[in-house]
């Protein structure tokens, strides 16, 4: 059995959903079939939502209004014959008649929001659904509101999924291959519907292969894989062809755009394999995540954007052990998760993102010690190969950032990246000079 993830551009118009239609029968494997909702849908149903939450009814049925004509339209696309249309639009207009519905509802509660933005999933299953029985290939669809399931934490709930989806996989024929099933969406702890937040659909893919230890993930996107440095600020990159799951952790948590860093974890916990791979080129190999890796080899950069630095010196009134508690008391009890620290007996710095640095923050730490804080920072993470016994790579960072101001360095922390912070304005810069130290040359 292997895992197929769609994501919203693979499924953003008729044409797109053909496409993926025959990726997903070239051949008689066993797959569940994950799709998002279409391109723009789930923004749109964001919208709305927030429309109805200010009580602007007129303005969230022009956004409705728009949104069903588009599905019209592609939906006409993708049924060319009046029979196969009328059975599918049927299927769709009830989704906009359950959502007009919602919009002329006086009371608009949260509630009501999750099972908004739960319809974009919906309507792309019904339509690839209803688009391979016009093709006569049987597939079935697997409700995800039946199986995938999140604890009073918010976190997937692992055991029910496992054993609601085996189940629920247990009734079908055991003749049939093909299963569809919706991204993103599930049950909360109480029941209701709701959604996975972090990592949306490439989440339930690796959670649903994980349960179910697939052969193999595999996330198609419109892009070849993870590419060894940005593309949209280096010229020359190239898609990295092996990661370990902890490098594509490491890479997806500090900037790399294509993978959520939360999806490589129930994979990884499983050991199945996730490989990363082009809609629009599907020959092209991609990207695989394994627990196998290319040996004594930096594999790619990321940036993160959009973080500050805190300093703290201490005014010597704690022992240095105080003085470090309750700076990780204060971050604890805030819920603050930072990106990078670096400390000695008398001070410590780290990094965060800056939504993340609250006055009430401050205020708690500013007793402890002179305190400062620079603004206007990036992360860039290097990844790779990076044990101690590696010498020489290291340098190879460093020397490839001597003309940039560095305000911290992270490394040891694991085995696999060494983090720099820098300024926001030389991020440009630091991109391409690693690009050209440890990829071009090479």
């Amino acid at each position: 059995m292997k895992v197929l993830k769609f994501g919203g551009t693979s499924v953003a118009s008729s044409e797109r959903i053909r496409h993926v239609a025959d990726l997903i029968t070239a051949n008689d494997e066993p797959k569940i079939v994950v799709l998002s909702a279409m391109a723009g849908t789930t923004n749109t149903l964001v919208e709305i939502s927030r429309q109805l939450v200010l009580k602007h009814r007129h303005e969230a049925l022009t956004l409705l209004t728009k949104l069903k004509h588009k599905y019209e339209v592609e939906t006409k696309a993708l049924y060319p014959n009046k029979a196969s249309y009328d059975r599918s639009w049927t299927v769709v207009n009830e989704t906009f008649f359950f959502l007009e519905q919602l919009c002329y509802s006086d009371n608009f509660t949260l509630y009501d929001e999750k099972k908004i933005l739960a319809r974009g999933e919906l309507l792309s299953t019904a339509m690839m659904l209803g688009h391979l029985a016009d093709r006569g290939i049987k597939a079935v669809g697997l409700p995800a509101l039946e199986y995938m399931r999140t604890d009073k934490n918010a976190e997937p709930d692992l055991p029910y999924v496992r054993e609601a989806l085996t189940k629920l996989l247990a009734r079908q024929d055991e003749h049939v291959k093909l299963f569809i099933t919706e991204g993103y969406i599930c049950r909360n702890a109480f029941g209701d519907v709701d959604n996975l937040q972090r990592g949306g659909s490439d989440y339930t893919a690796t959670i649903v292969g994980s349960v179910l230890k697939a052969d193999e993930i595999q996330i198609w996107t419109d892009i070849d894989g993870m590419h060894n440095n940005d593309p949209r600020v280096v010229d020359q990159t190239e898609p990295v062809r092996t990661l370990r799951f902890e490098e594509a952790q490491e890479l997806a948590y500090f900037g790399a755009k294509i993978l959520h860093p939360t999806c490589i974890v129930p994979a990884a916990a499983s050991s199945v394999p996730v490989r990363l791979l082009n809609t629009l080129a599907p020959e092209a190999p991609g990207t695989l995540i394994s627990t196998a890796t290319d040996r004594n080899k930096i594999k790619a950069v990321a940036a993160k954007d959009d973080l500050v630095q805190v300093r703290i010196r201490s005014n010597h009134q704690l022992t240095p052990y105080s003085f470090m508690g309750k700076i990780f008391a204060a971050l604890e009890h805030h819920r603050v998760a930072v990106d990078m620290i670096s400390s000695t007996e008398v001070a410590v710095s780290f990094a965060l993102e800056s939504s993340r640095l609250t006055d009430a923050l401050l205020d708690e730490l500013n007793p402890l010690g002179a305190l400062s804080v620079e603004r206007d920072l990036i992360t860039v993470c290097v990844v790779g190969d990076l044990v101690a016994e590696n010498v020489g790579f290291e340098a190879q960072i460093l020397d490839a950032l001597a003309d940039i101001p560095v305000y911290m360095v992270a490394y040891g922390g694991s085995s696999y990246n060494m983090t720099i912070l820098i300024k926001a304005s030389e991020k440009r810069q630091a991109l391409k000079a690693l690009s050209s130290h440890l990829f071009v040359s090479k």
